[in-house]
């Protein structure tokens, strides 16, 4: 009963009119471009130096970000028994970790935010590599549509590198040239950033917005229930080797909040197939969900912590 109305929702979904894909080509990656610039800003050669004095605890957190998120991904889509178009979707967005919204959450819970950035740097350098691959392999796999669906690698590796790991290094070369400058300004070229991403995405969902509220009873369970378990377990994973509550948070939130942005870019910009994007759009809105409740359940009256350290 639940495929055949997932199939249902999901045919009324594909009849809905897309915004401009020429549109979502230009601003999206823009975004994606402005938000990581505005990371590299914040970032100085001595902050990396930083990362070799607690190599366990990122060597964890990228372990939950690249593995256990992937796998958990699987497992949930195929216990919700999702149509392929969707699954695909899914595993996409679980295989692009961290993004400056994981940075925001971390401050706002009160978590390690150094430890948040760091693993956004880390992720960043890695997945223009690994997720073109992963995706090809999950779309060979899923089939969605009934036939493979063609992602050009290496193409699909230079446009991530261009908007992912470009930036971070040009905003780390102005930092290194205009230190002062950044200083005084990182904080209003952030929300410029952020507010870029935002509008872009906010774009995408209005002009999605029939077919997600059509989508959302066959996804909301099955996201819900991934960015919910994925918290929970790099939590306890955080927790269990001893790195403190702060850190386990910052573990739980890059490893429950995914980079949509990159998923979209994958799904609206390369394959432009509106199904998939719209289990990134869900994921990238649902997820907010049980990072609430962390942020709540932190700032509760009586809740002792310090607050986060940030990098300079």
């Amino acid at each position: 009963m639940m495929a055949k109305t997932s199939e249902t929702c999901l045919q009324r979904s594909t009849d809905l009119p897309m915004n401009s894909p020429d549109t979502v080509a230009i601003f999206l990656p823009l975004g994606l471009f402005a938000v990581m610039f505005a990371v590299g800003m914040s970032l100085s050669v001595k902050d990396f130096r930083v990362l070799l004095s607690r190599p366990g605890v990122l060597v964890l957190g990228a372990l939950l970000q690249l593995v256990l998120l992937p796998l958990l991904g699987l497992a949930v889509v195929t216990l919700f028994a999702l149509p392929a178009v969707l699954a695909a979707g899914l595993m996409i967005v679980t295989f692009a970790p961290g993004g400056a919204t994981s940075n925001l959450m971390c401050l706002l819970c009160r978590a390690d935010t150094a430890l948040s950035v760091s693993l956004t740097v880390i992720s960043g350098l890695i997945i223009p590599f690994t997720l073109p691959v992963l995706s090809v392999f999950t779309l060979q796999q899923l089939q969605p549509g009934g036939a493979a669906i063609d992602l050009p690698v290496g193409p699909t590796i230079a446009k991530l590198l261009a908007i992912g790991v470009l930036p971070v290094i040009l905003g780390m070369l102005l930092r290194h040239w205009q230190t002062e400058f950044c200083i005084r300004s990182r904080r209003w070229i952030k929300a410029a950033a952020a507010l870029i991403m935002l509008l872009v995405v906010t774009a995408l969902t209005v002009a999605q917005m029939q077919g997600l509220m059509q989508l959302l009873p066959v996804l909301a369970p099955a996201v819900l229930t991934l960015a919910t378990g994925a918290m929970l377990l790099a939590f306890m994973a955080g927790r269990w080797s001893g790195v403190g509550t702060p850190r386990a948070l910052t573990l739980a939130i890059e490893t429950g909040i995914q980079n949509a942005g990159t998923g979209l870019v994958i799904t609206a910009v390369i394959l432009q197939n509106p199904d998939m994007s719209a289990a990134v759009l869900l994921y990238g809105i649902l997820m907010q969900v049980p990072a609430l409740g962390l942020i709540i359940w932190r700032n509760l009256p009586g809740h002792s912590g310090h607050r986060s350290p940030v990098l300079r």
